[in-house]
């Protein structure tokens, strides 16, 4: 079995940084890209930043320059920096994660269970 769980939402004040955290545990053997969803009610679920195996980056554009995504390979673990938050920027926060389990198995991407970030205005 393969579990991701994030940490670090909270309420902050518009302008304040959080850091979120999303380390993926079980049965491991390799993994590929990690990224950082959110969502808000009525609506659908949106990138807000990815980061393959090898460093490569990608954002929405409504976080760049505020947001910074990186990972730690050795502990399973991708980090999302969010600077200068926003009102907007308040929605559930999700990870995800493209892994395969065995050697020869196939990539299956797994989600964590959502944490809530709100940025008052």
């Amino acid at each position: 079995q393969v579990q991701l769980v994030e940490s670090g939402g909270g309420l902050v004040q518009a302008g304040g940084s959080l850091r979120l955290s999303c380390v993926a545990s079980g049965s491991i053997f390799s993994i590929n890209a990690m990224g950082w969803y959110r969502q808000t009610p009525g609506k659908q679920r949106e990138l807000v930043a990815s980061i393959t195996g090898g460093g490569s980056t990608n954002y929405a554009d409504s976080v760049k320059g505020r947001f910074t995504v990186s990972r730690d390979n050795a502990k399973n673990t991708v980090y999302l920096q969010m600077n200068a938050l926003k009102p907007e920027d308040t929605a559930v926060y999700y990870c995800n994660a493209e892994i395969k389990r065995t050697v020869l198995g196939v990539t299956t991407v797994y989600w964590g269970q959502g944490t809530q970030v709100t940025a008052s205005s």
